[in-house]
């Protein structure tokens, strides 16, 4: 669904492409497409003017994941229940590299560095071990630069990297958010992290705002958390919903409108 979040709050349109959960959902650079991906294992370019797909693929498995490149907006990254990562290129709709790692689920996947690298969370959390929850990979060779970044045995529902800094953010079922270096070998920060929300196993999605000051989150209680990115403390909370929210996303332009959704399927638009 497309909708109207400043003026109205109505929905303008609505696309029905696909037979199952949409899972992932993402605007193209040129804001005039979305690709999306489900369990339907479809994954589709949508014109949003017209409707009509300009690109439609069978994927081997069902899609829980998926970003666009940051500097080549044609290609695209998806992830879900599989052990592979796959790089796609939209005019040649064909696949371009895939990543192969010793994991179930592809949880999330975060770009850094101009897209040279990027990172994958995954479900890889053993009772031994937490190697492979967080997984840095060369995205032109397909190599695996790391898989020893995340040591405690918690997955990491999202991940999130800072609009200035060079660290990302990991939410974790530990109900925190950690910190990390961006740059290899990617450290975790130990005297800084996010507590006080709630994530008790739903995928909540965490973000920056655009000027990188505050961290804003879900969490499972239905509330929103606001922390300063410098001292980790809360600012505010909100009660947002009554079901957990799993998502809270700054608008890119109006930095004081914010959109937070819930597990019932609703959607808000805050000031």
């Amino acid at each position: 669904k497309i909708w109207d979040a400043v003026d109205t709050g109505c929905c303008l349109k609505t696309y029905s492409c696909h037979s199952c959960a949409v899972r992932a959902a993402q605007w193209s650079s040129c804001g005039r497409r979305i690709l999306s991906g489900g369990f339907d294992s479809m994954l589709h370019l949508t014109d949003v003017e017209t409707g009509k797909q300009v690109f439609s693929y069978k994927n081997e498995f069902r899609i829980s994941t998926l970003k666009f490149h940051p500097t080549e907006s044609n290609v695209f990254i998806c992830g879900g229940f599989s052990p592979e990562v796959k790089a796609w290129d939209i005019r040649m709709s064909k696949v371009l590299r895939v990543y192969k790692a010793a994991v179930q689920q592809t949880l999330d996947i975060l770009f850094l560095t101009e897209g040279r690298e990027f990172l994958t969370s995954t479900d890889a959390v053993s009772r031994d071990s937490a190697d492979r929850t967080i997984i840095a990979w060369d995205f032109q060779s397909a190599a695996k630069i790391s898989n020893q970044i995340f040591h405690e045995r918690f997955t990491c529902p999202s991940l999130t990297v800072h609009p200035k800094e060079s660290v990302f953010v990991a939410q974790t079922n530990g109900n925190y958010m950690a910190l990390f270096s961006a740059q290899r070998p990617y450290r975790i920060n130990k005297k800084k992290r996010y507590e006080g929300h709630k994530v008790e196993g739903f995928a909540v999605s965490c973000e920056f705002s655009p000027d990188g000051t505050l961290l804003v989150t879900g969490s499972s209680d239905g509330k929103v958390f606001f922390y300063n990115y410098h001292t980790a403390r809360i600012i505010r909370t909100l009660s947002a919903h009554k079901e957990a929210c799993v998502s809270a996303i700054f608008h890119p332009v109006l930095p004081s409108l914010l959109a937070t959704c819930d597990w019932a399927g609703e959607i808000k638009i805050w000031q």
